[in-house]
């Protein structure tokens, strides 16, 4: 899909959002509602952008829902969630919706995330400054903290060491960060299962990254779909960065509570 966005274009698409009978609010939140920050654990989202989040959550037939991938835990800690919101982690792989936690592993699968683990380590270890995070379903090696080719050599020497632990790893690259997961789950899936189970007609959805990707290639006609910065997208509406996305949200929230 052709990136076309103007603003014009984008605030026609919002009100015609607005009138949908129900409406699924799908965000990611690091680089999308939070900057980036060298500490993952120390980044928050805009002021603005999470008061126009609680507008929505408020707003009648409406319901916003975090789709991240960090693991849930992490995700509820940076973001401050209310319970009665909907947090879903690790890509798809772990939910917390209606006040229920979901993400069993079978004894095989974990026992594949440790393995993958073990070997992720030791490529950290011979690297300073690189990150490993440990997921509850795969790994993430973090390279903000080093130089581009240092970036590049530790990339590929974890991609060699997690296929040569286990030969059936998914692995998916972000900003900063190569990830390997054992389930074949993406942000898409997860908002397909959402639209269903929340009976939406229509869906918002604003992510930055190269996994967002997974979410815009579901979109329908009738939905809305907003990129985050730069890059190859299949949304059809771009903003520069968080902070211009506080606006989309406000206009969003604004529609949706006086509709």
């Amino acid at each position: 899909m052709p990136d076309r966005t103007t603003e014009t274009g984008l605030a026609q698409a919002l009100e015609t959002l607005a009138a949908a009978p129900r409406l699924l609010v799908a965000l990611d939140f690091d680089g999308t509602l939070a900057p980036f920050a060298d500490d993952p654990a120390r980044v928050g989202a805009l002021p603005g952008s999470w008061a126009a989040v609680l507008t929505l959550q408020r707003a009648r037939d409406t319901e916003v829902v975090l789709v991240s991938g960090r693991p849930l835990g992490s995700l509820a800690a940076v973001s401050h969630a209310p319970e009665t919101m909907a947090l879903i982690g690790s890509h798809g792989v772990e939910w917390r919706v209606d006040g229920h936690d979901e993400a069993a592993l079978t004894e095989e699968e974990t026992a594949r995330v440790a393995r993958i683990g073990a070997a992720l380590d030791a490529v950290g270890a011979r690297h300073p400054g690189v990150v490993i995070e440990h997921k509850p379903a795969g790994h993430g090696v973090h390279t903000r903290r080093v130089s581009a080719e240092e970036a590049a050599a530790t990339n590929a020497e974890a991609s060699r060491a997690a296929h040569d632990a286990d030969p059936g790893v998914l692995e998916r690259g972000g900003k900063d960060i190569l990830e390997f997961a054992v389930r074949h789950v993406t942000k898409g899936d997860a908002i397909d299962r959402l639209r269903e189970l929340r009976g939406a007609d229509a869906v918002f959805f604003a992510g930055d990254d190269v996994t967002d990707e997974d979410g815009f290639r579901v979109l329908r006609d009738g939905d809305v779909g907003v990129k985050v910065g730069e890059g190859d997208t299949l949304a059809a509406h771009r903003v520069a960065d968080p902070a211009a996305l506080t606006d989309v949200l406000k206009q969003l929230g604004r529609l949706r509570a006086t509709r």
